[in-house]
């Protein structure tokens, strides 16, 4: 069972999987990008395959020895919905592992896939199968992009008067820029542009100009695009370090608390193991209050100074930020929620 991640790469997989495979099966995953009448086709007059009759469908697997079949799939990158997680997960209806079947992943991790890569090989070891990984031992990657020969040989095709890469990170756009330099086409001419840059293109000229807003796009419910930052970094606080409610019951007539504030905390501490941590808190809140109110109520002062002076002990105690939420109650007032 091989993947690889383009027809480039497919096509020496193919003669290769001729010499110890009778048939070949392409994924319907796989089919999705290179159709079985395009891929054959293109396979055989390119003279990469002599005997298109060596294709077989997944149906068809079941009439042949497992040991003269190759089955070429998507997944290498451990995508949940490709052909090879869902053989790895049992979910692929077709195709069944067998404990003698060997996996080739003619591939590399791209960043950030390690993590999903990790667990489709290890479904698949749990299925008993053997697993081949490209490593520094064992170098099966095969590309799916061009080499810089077949770059500049590209542009040297197409003699551009301008130049853009627009596909990789800023180390391989920069690379791919100087290449074009390197082709005629002037440096002046060459663009490397990031999220939200804009290049005007008039009567047959071209320039960079300004940006736009550009980015990330939450979606929160049925809502679409409209949370802002503000919103983001409250929720990451509370995930990170919960939240401390802070309640208090104030006379604002006679400038009077009527009772010791009531702290409720989510995701903090356990209340049962940390009652001490909990009755300084309602000191602190307590002392600030007073100290606030003795001349008159400002609503946004109490709250002020209950956040500064609870966040800092906490901040000092435990080493944690959470996010403060004093409440402040009036007896003669609607209540007011910070």
């Amino acid at each position: 069972m091989i993947f690889t991640p383009g027809s480039c790469g497919i096509f020496p997989l193919l003669s290769t999987a001729q010499l110890f495979a009778d048939n070949i099966i392409l994924s319907l995953s796989c089919l999705s990008a290179f159709s079985s009448p395009f891929l054959t086709t293109f396979s055989t007059e390119g003279g990469y395959i002599k005997h298109k009759d060596i294709f077989i469908t997944q149906e068809e697997a079941s009439k042949y020895p497992s040991d003269k079949i190759c089955l070429l799939c998507t997944g290498s990158q451990g995508e949940p919905l490709a052909a090879l997680s869902r053989i790895a997960n049992g979910t692929f209806r077709q195709i069944k592992l067998r404990p003698d079947d060997v996996v080739v992943f003619s591939s590399s991790a791209i960043p950030g896939n390690a993590l999903s890569i990790s667990r489709t090989i290890n479904k698949l070891y749990l299925k008993g199968v053997t697993v081949y990984t490209n490593t520094s031992l064992s170098d099966i990657h095969t590309s799916g992009h061009g080499n810089q020969d077949e770059l500049k040989l590209m542009i040297r095709l197409a003699k551009p008067k301008y130049f853009m890469p627009f596909h990789g990170e800023y180390r391989m756009l920069k690379t791919h820029a100087d290449l074009a330099i390197e082709c005629g086409v002037p440096k002046e001419n060459t663009f490397i542009l990031g999220n939200g840059d804009v290049l005007i293109l008039k009567d047959g000229v071209i320039h960079q100009d300004g940006k736009i807003q550009a980015g990330d796009i939450c979606v929160d419910g049925n809502r679409i695009g409209d949370v802002s930052n503000a919103v983001m970094k409250d929720r990451k606080v509370m995930a990170n370090d919960s939240i401390v409610v802070v309640i208090a019951n104030i006379d604002t007539k006679n400038h009077k608390l009527l009772s010791n504030p009531n702290i409720i905390t989510r995701g903090f501490v356990l209340v049962n193991d940390n009652i001490e941590l909990l009755k300084k808190l309602e000191r602190i809140s307590k002392d600030a209050i007073n100290n606030t109110i003795k001349t008159g109520v400002n609503y946004s002062e109490v709250k002020s100074e209950i956040i500064n002076n609870v966040s800092s002990y906490i901040n000092n105690q435990t080493g944690r930020k959470p996010i403060i939420l004093p409440v402040i109650m009036d007896i003669k007032k609607d209540v007011t929620v910070g």
